[in-house]
């Protein structure tokens, strides 16, 4: 929300024959309004949303390079060349390398896994890294995650005379001219790339690596069976790189959910039970905001080997172990997280509160938490965001962006000042000396052509619905739309002019409000907001009349279910 709480109520108006969907697919017409919101046209493409399976999945082979990359594996493999693997250190980047040394040691690979510390290698691979390959007598290096803009680097270890392939699923560099730059690597799989006939282009660099197995697999006769073992990967890769929960990222993501109750990786289940979790019962909330966290907090504190370890793990004591390390390393995450947002909201308010783009530099902030509160402050400010921190010899930031403002093409726009950049529309990291900063600053102010109106959070609203519409079928029926995140968002909807009956503030932390909530037409019922309970009822003074954005729900207490609301935005009426 925005400084001073304004925030924009958009109804979808999107048009189609809902009433012949809901006939068609035997579900309510609201269910079928909210599967057009989410620009889900024509039966195929219904049938896919709801239903989809895996078989449903685009055919890897599609992707550009992908044959030339198994049959250069192939040969590497069997002339008993050995290979590293070189990863990222976040989720994606832990999930891809172990997709990619679980499949190539399936095929009996000589195979060895390199992930990047951040603070002392920084993102990607690098120069130390491909000189102490080479001197270990590394054939092959094929990257997962990154690598798509290391031309230099992959010039070097070419130079030396190793081979070199590059899994990502990153922006391809562009020259000066705008046209693609890639690396001068033996074989490049990217969907992003240009002439690549892959039908979508959203998928992570965890699923590429899957995709690439998928093919390994194929081509040494390994049953399909033990590809489908390892889906659990590919889903927490996209739920935990924020990818769109579109298209087949959404059947991996359900599906995937679903085969984490049967997973192999005895640390992944011992990582679910430290959280306290039952694994049949994750959601994506889950892997985005316990699971997710827990895994990237080794490669932001310490390394990510360590998570890497723990899904590698096969002793029982030493998984638990781990698993409660990593448990650590997040509390400790959370508490430098608190610190540093603290700080970069006082800058955004005291000093920067003209500027349409945010750059904050916190010089003694971990720079492991930087890509954290940027998305915080862009969350508080509504506005592009970038926090830096002072690392070794140079300063490091990550930026978080407003759907108005393409991050990573506005940096191309002042692109000589970084020592090394890369990302996406809506995220980019990058280096730089730290004399430039207050230039970046004014500079990507410059440049921004955002408008007034961009700053405003947008809050759409599915169906604005009246309370007595809803039912215990309906809820269920929600479920099929599951699961939600980035690109498929969880329906909302709104009822004006409720009257509040009553209000009760729970919790030890007095942070929910249970509400009770009368229609205009004598209907009642409890609506929960999860808010500071104190501070709502200050601000509700004698008001007793609320306009509210909604989700519905159960509730299930001493063996009796009621329909509530939960209330996701709400207005108060004077």
């Amino acid at each position: 929300m925005t400084k001073d709480g304004q925030t924009a109520w958009m109804l979808y108006t999107k048009k189609a024959d809902f009433s012949a969907i809901s006939d068609r697919f035997h579900i309510s017409p609201v269910t079928a309004r909210i599967i057009r919101n989410r620009d889900i046209k024509g039966e195929d493409e219904i049938k896919k949303y709801l239903y989809g399976t895996l078989e449903d999945l685009y055919d890897p082979h599609l992707l550009k390079n992908m044959d030339l990359t198994v049959s250069i594996l192939k040969r590497k493999i069997e002339k008993g060349a050995r290979i590293r693997i070189v990863g990222d250190y976040d989720i994606d980047g832990i999930c891809a390398t172990y997709l990619l040394y679980q499949g190539l040691s399936r095929c009996r690979a000589r195979v060895d896994y390199q992930i990047p510390e951040r603070i002392k290698d920084g993102y990607g691979i690098n120069e130390s890294i491909i000189r102490q390959a080479s001197n270990e007598g590394v054939d092959t290096i094929i990257t997962c995650d990154n690598g798509i803009a290391a031309s230099e680097q992959i010039r070097l270890a070419k130079e030396l005379g190793m081979t070199v392939l590059v899994t990502d699923h990153h922006e391809v560099p562009r020259d000066g001219e705008g046209k693609e730059a890639p690396p001068p690597a033996d074989a490049i799989v990217n969907p992003k790339q240009e002439a690549c006939p892959y039908p979508f282009t959203g998928i992570c660099g965890g699923v590429v690596v899957y995709k690439l197995v998928q093919v390994l697999y194929e081509e040494y006769g390994v049953p399909a069976e033990e590809w489908m073992e390892m889906l659990e990967f590919a889903a927490i890769a996209t739920v935990g790189d924020v990818m769109r929960l579109q298209d087949e990222n959404r059947i991996l993501v359900r599906c995937g959910l679903k085969q984490i109750a049967r997973t192999k990786s005895l640390g992944l289940r011992k990582l679910v039970e430290a959280c306290g979790l039952k694994i049949e019962a994750l959601t994506a909330y889950h892997i985005g905001f316990v699971i997710g966290p827990c895994l990237n907090a080794s490669g932001r504190l310490q390394t990510a080997k360590l998570a890497l370890e723990l899904l590698l793990c096969q002793e029982e004591k030493e998984a638990v172990r781990i698993a409660e390390e990593l448990i650590k390393l997040n509390e400790e995450r959370k508490t430098m997280t608190q610190e540093g947002t603290k700080e970069a909201l006082r800058q955004a308010e005291e000093q920067y509160a003209e500027d349409s783009v945010l750059v904050i530099f916190l010089p003694d902030c971990h720079e492991s938490v930087a890509g954290i509160i940027a998305g915080r402050v862009r969350e508080a400010r509504n506005r592009p965001t970038f926090v830096l921190t002072r690392g070794e010899g140079c300063v490091k930031g990550s930026g978080r962006s407003i759907e108005a403002y393409h991050m990573y093409q506005e940096m191309c726009g002042v692109q000589e000042l970084f020592l090394k950049f890369g990302g996406h529309p809506m995220a980019a990291g990058f280096s730089m000396e730290e004399r430039h900063v207050n230039e970046f600053r004014e500079r990507l102010n410059r440049q921004a052509t955002l408008k007034e109106e961009d700053f405003i959070p947008r809050i759409w609203i599915d169906v604005a619905m009246p309370l007595e519409y809803l039912s215990e079928g309906l809820v269920q029926e929600l479920k099929l739309l599951e699961p939600f995140g980035q690109g498929n968002e969880k329906p909302q909807f709104a009822q004006k002019n409720l009257m509040i009956r009553g209000t009760r503030v729970l919790g030890k932390k007095r942070n929910a409000v249970k509400l009770l909530l009368v229609t205009e037409k004598g209907l009642s019922m409890e609506g929960m907001l999860f808010t500071e309970g104190d501070r709502f009822l200050e601000e509700l003074g004698s008001q007793r009349r609320i306009d509210v954005v909604y989700y519905p729900d159960i509730n299930e207490y001493n063996g009796k279910r009621t329909l509530q609301i939960v209330i996701r935005e709400y207005k108060l009426r004077p």
